[in-house]
């Protein structure tokens, strides 16, 4: 009877923790996952589980102040029995096709906009420190701005300004160049070395430097697994960019610009016509893949709904990196419903800096994504 008695009890107690279970997928808390750009470059970055009151799995990636909630995730099985999870940015259209087992997540990162674009992944739970977790002692405080120059003694040389923030060990900040950032980057600095990633399901940005001097850096900046280049940088505190108005020239200055391109409907847009007839108008050049456009996007809605815009119409032109034109509306459709955009999006064509200039016409060049353009009521380009 003795032996019967522990027996209940030890099936008890088992019976007891499988209860007690706080998760019904994945272990919450923190997580270190690593994309692996070559074979011995590693991008790595953070994300945080947790589970709603109805128990729905929530991912939020952590680059630095930036916070990305995910809730867009699946789980099956693939036919050799292994637990899987997908992990969907679909306003950016890339997803994580992953393989759980034993607190460790395995896969890729997957762009279909781009192709065959994939890049290994791997994440293990309760890891919370981003590159080490070592504390050698820093040989300068990064803090402060920096002239930086990309593409060394190349044709394509461009400058940039960064930023960086530095407590002890923990480093942070962006490099500002004249057609973008470079997203929200953490990292470390130890001893005289320096590194700083930022995944945001659009952009794999790696920075790896090294302090020269007090006042001088150079590195190698990784994005993706498709491209790379050196940096250099030198503390300076007045550094500045061309200012943002002056990259885009209007070709037609002064005179009525024309547009005319087809919506997520398949209806034709005029800007001169029905709703948009002699109305002042805010017109946003972007691409549902761009993380900055996405900023843009939400930043007026925001606008719209807190602010009496009169007579004022939105309307954007997406130009994706889809080949096929059915497959690119479907995009623009999915992007324009999820965020409840009441605009129109028109569809320029491939997201190609010449080919958007070609489309638009009215511009000598369109050197970045988002543009945005200020028309008066008589489509005349303001800025």
């Amino acid at each position: 009877m003795r032996y019967i008695a522990i027996l209940i009890g030890a099936i008890f107690f088992q019976t007891c923790i499988e209860i007690s279970n706080p998760y019904s997928k994945i272990p919450p808390g923190i997580w270190r996952a690593e994309l692996l750009l070559t074979e011995d470059v590693n991008l790595p970055f953070n994300f945080q589980i947790s589970y709603s009151e109805s128990d729905e799995l929530i991912m939020t990636i952590i680059n630095g102040d930036e916070r990305i909630k995910i809730k867009d995730i699946s789980f099956g099985r693939n036919k050799m029995l292994q637990d899987t999870m997908i992990v969907s940015f679909a306003l950016l259209d890339s997803y994580l096709d992953l393989k759980y087992k034993e607190n460790v997540l395995e896969g890729q990162w997957v762009v279909p906009n781009r192709g065959d674009y994939t890049v290994p992944f791997v994440a293990h739970h309760g890891q919370a420190y981003r590159f080490t977790s070592t504390k050698k002692k820093p040989i300068v405080d990064l803090s402060g701005t920096w002239a930086a120059r990309f593409e060394i003694e190349t044709e394509g040389e461009y400058p940039a300004i960064a930023e960086f923030q530095q407590s002890n060990n923990y480093l942070t900040g962006t490099f500002r160049t004249e057609t973008g950032d470079y997203r929200f980057l953490q990292g470390t600095i130890q001893g005289e070395d320096f590194m700083l990633s930022c995944f945001d399901g659009s952009h794999a940005f790696l920075f790896e430097g090294k302090v020269i001097d007090q006042d001088v850096l150079s590195g190698t900046f990784y994005s993706g697994t498709h491209y790379v280049t050196n940096w250099v940088a030198k503390r300076d505190e007045k550094a500045t960019l061309k200012n943002p108005e002056e990259l885009t020239e209007i070709t037609t200055l002064g005179n009525k610009i024309s547009l005319e391109l087809s919506n997520t409907e398949g209806s034709r847009i005029n800007i001169s016509k029905g709703k948009y007839s002699n109305r002042p108008k805010i017109l946003m050049i972007m691409g549902t893949w761009c993380p900055n456009c996405l900023d843009e996007t939400k930043f007026v809605l925001d606008y719209m709904n807190n602010h009496d815009m009169g007579d004022i119409q939105v309307l954007a032109v997406a130009f994706e990196r889809y080949e096929e034109r059915e497959t690119a509306l479907k995009v623009i459709k999915r992007f324009k419903e999820r965020l409840q955009i009441p605009y129109d999006i028109l569809y320029g064509g491939r997201s190609d800096k010449q080919e958007a200039s070609d489309v638009l016409g009215f511009v000598d060049q369109i050197v970045s994504f988002p543009t945005l353009l200020f028309l008066n009521s008589d489509n005349v380009v303001q800025s």
